[in-house]
């Protein structure tokens, strides 16, 4: 009966967080541009990360909301060699101590070429499951501490607005939603 109850209540809240149908490639161009340049223009090191990047996955809005159960989604966009190569979207379900309603900027940076070749190649992409992603959180003004980017791939968190206790990229499933 319980596990009834929280498979509606997460169900409920992903037809909240997740739209009918993936926005239109032009529109998740737009914002992942708007995202990037305002990483590059408000978080000190960002130029240098992403010109080490093989690849990067940029999620301009991930909204998450929870009481006791949440869930989170978002589109983006992978670019390599700063041409966007494919779309994607991002969905998570979680049971816990959270509270709140948060909406984050995503940014995704493959620093190993192999990395980036194993996420291109999967059917759907777990994080902490098919790769382990280290997470930066950085608040507007930040900078990019060089010691945090000796892992293959490096998530940035961003631009959060709203106040959301519990904040993890942990079973984050990744899917390609249009190609370019």
């Amino acid at each position: 009966m319980f596990k009834q109850i929280v498979l509606s209540f997460v169900a409920i809240v992903f037809c909240i967080l997740a739209p009918a149908s993936a926005a239109s490639p032009e529109k998740i161009d737009r914002r992942t541009d708007k995202a990037l340049a305002e990483f590059r223009e408000d978080i000190s090191g960002a130029n240098d990360v992403l010109a080490k990047a093989a690849g990067v996955l940029v999620f301009p809005s991930i909204k998450k909301a929870g009481i006791g159960i949440g869930g989170e989604y978002g589109q983006g966009a992978l670019r390599v060699g700063g041409k966007t190569v494919a779309y994607y979207s991002t969905a998570s379900a979680s049971v816990g101590f959270q509270l709140g309603a948060q909406a984050r900027r995503q940014i995704i940076v493959f620093l190993d070429p192999k990395a980036l070749q194993k996420f291109r190649a999967s059917d759907g992409w777990e994080i902490g499951v098919d790769a382990s992603v280290t997470a930066v959180t950085i608040g507007a003004g930040g900078a990019i501490d060089a010691t945090q980017l000796n892992q293959p791939i490096v998530a940035f968190v961003f631009d959060s607005k709203g106040l959301m206790y519990n904040l993890s990229l942990e079973g984050s499933k990744i899917s390609r939603i249009h190609d370019d």
